[in-house]
């Protein structure tokens, strides 16, 4: 289908789309489009004015900046795929995107919309909930920064008003003998995630000292397995104990029923996928 009519802006720096932001009733952020366009098309969704942020180069890229680094929320499923400060201090954010969609949607498609989008089943919030990432918002009001676990509200909804925009995301490096790995099952390739673990563990001594694990499609929001993550700290990083720790993954969680799954075979899954994510992690599969 044809979309409805609607005015384009194209700003090339933050306060300019700011201001178109501000400018209408019915405005809405074009990045990279993989989300926006198809609504679109259904007329599922119809603004009056798309402001395209694709030319503005300051959202874009990854820096560090002391113990954190910081990812442009413009930047690129490929861009994030190929970048050695993500490889190195939040490798778990390169894992996640290597299973998103297929190579044409990772170029065109942001680090920054996929979180603004705010599917469940998408799979890059839950990890940056269990990276405690930071997300940096603008507005006519100046700039404002929401840890991960403030900005996701609802389905589809986060912390960044009408006349906002998520900027950059702050994610703190990862240091010491930290694993990560990101597991997600769905039924057929370049499919949303039924459900997907985020999970990094650091080793101490033969032990687990830490653990943060994300869930995906546990809820209309990305939830922290707060439960498997207690149950592992300060244990033997042992399979057996890990698997003892994996059997807490449903707590907490509200998973739904729809055409792919039903919310008890979810919880089933969110078990076995934990498992397997922090044996990953740990070197112990």
């Amino acid at each position: 289908m044809i979309p409805s009519a609607f005015e384009y802006v194209r700003p090339s720096t933050v306060d300019e789309a700011i201001q178109a932001l501000a400018s209408g009733e019915d405005v809405k952020l074009l990045a990279g489009g993989q989300s926006l366009i198809p609504v679109m098309r259904l007329r599922l969704a119809a603004p009056e004015t798309v402001v395209d942020i694709s030319r503005v180069a300051e959202m874009r890229g990854v820096r560090e900046d002391g113990d954190a680094i910081v990812i442009g929320a413009m930047t690129t499923h490929d861009e994030i795929l190929k970048d050695p400060l993500v490889r190195e201090h939040a490798n778990l954010i390169a894992q996640a995107t290597e299973t998103v969609a297929d190579p044409a949607v990772r170029h065109r498609g942001t680090f920054g919309g996929a979180l603004a989008h705010a599917d469940p089943a998408g799979d890059l919030p839950a990890v940056a909930l269990a990276l405690d990432a930071e997300m940096v918002i603008a507005g006519t009001g100046g700039r404002r920064t929401v840890p991960a676990k403030e900005f996701f509200l609802d389905y589809l909804t986060t912390a960044v008003g009408e006349d906002e925009l998520l900027v950059e995301i702050r994610v703190p490096k990862l240091s010491g003998d930290w694993g990560s790995h990101y597991e997600k099952f769905n039924r057929v390739a370049q499919a949303w995630s039924i459900v997907g673990v985020a999970a990094a563990v650091r080793r101490e001594n033969g032990n687990i000292a830490e653990a943060r694990i994300g869930l995906t499609n546990m809820s209309t929001v990305p939830v922290r397995a707060a439960g498997v993550e207690s149950a592992l700290v300060g244990g033997a990083a042992t399979a057996e104990a890990v698997a003892a720790a994996a059997a807490h993954a449903g707590e907490g969680t509200n998973p739904t029923d729809d055409l792919n799954a039903k919310a008890d075979y979810r919880s089933h899954l969110a078990e076995v996928l934990t498992k397997r994510a922090v044996l990953a992690a740990a070197g112990l599969d």
